[in-house]
């Protein structure tokens, strides 16, 4: 598990942190640019996760096989390089203590616990070395602020299709 964890932050996130020296620039300069899960589909995308969104907690069983998803998991580079703040839920991976440091945001409650995962453009990779979190569970809502881009990868839970080091992580409101 941390092999895979390592392999997907040192080829995925190389990227990410090449933008770094040019996202410092952004953060002192810029407002976060707000965006919804619906803003990371490309124009060409599905619609079919509306009806997943609509579900909330989704259940064991409850979703047929194969997944009920987008047919496409394509990216959008729109935000590449950008400060972004999303909502979603975030689903730990790794921890300082009892801080989560990195994790999955995902769209709905449920994704990737126990039901397959939502497509790689609906999963954004957080993490938050600087910003560690004190999650109070899988099913809090959070706003993730930070350096925000595409990154193709895989984890133990699903394929990504974003990644995102987090500046702030707060609670939803």
């Amino acid at each position: 598990m941390i092999y895979t964890r390592r392999l997907f932050m040192t080829r995925s996130l190389a990227g990410l942190g090449a933008l770094s020296l040019v996202g410092d620039v952004a953060r002192a300069a810029d407002a976060p640019i707000a965006i919804t899960w619906r803003d990371l589909v490309p124009q060409d995308g599905g619609t079919e996760i509306e009806a997943l969104r609509e579900l909330g907690v989704v259940q064991h069983g409850q979703l047929s096989t194969p997944f009920d998803q987008e047919k496409s998991g394509a990216v959008t580079t729109d935000y590449n390089g950008k400060v972004v703040r999303i909502p979603g839920y975030l689903v730990p991976l790794d921890f300082d203590g009892t801080a989560v440091t990195a994790g999955l945001l995902v769209p709905y409650v449920g994704a990737c616990v126990h039901v397959p995962p939502p497509p790689p453009n609906q999963l954004i990779y957080v993490t938050a070395d600087n910003a560690p979190y004190e999650a109070q569970g899988l099913f809090e809502p959070v706003t993730v602020t930070g350096l925000f881009g595409t990154s193709a990868a895989t984890t133990q839970l699903a394929e990504v299709g974003y990644a995102l080091s987090a500046d702030l992580i707060e609670p939803y409101s």
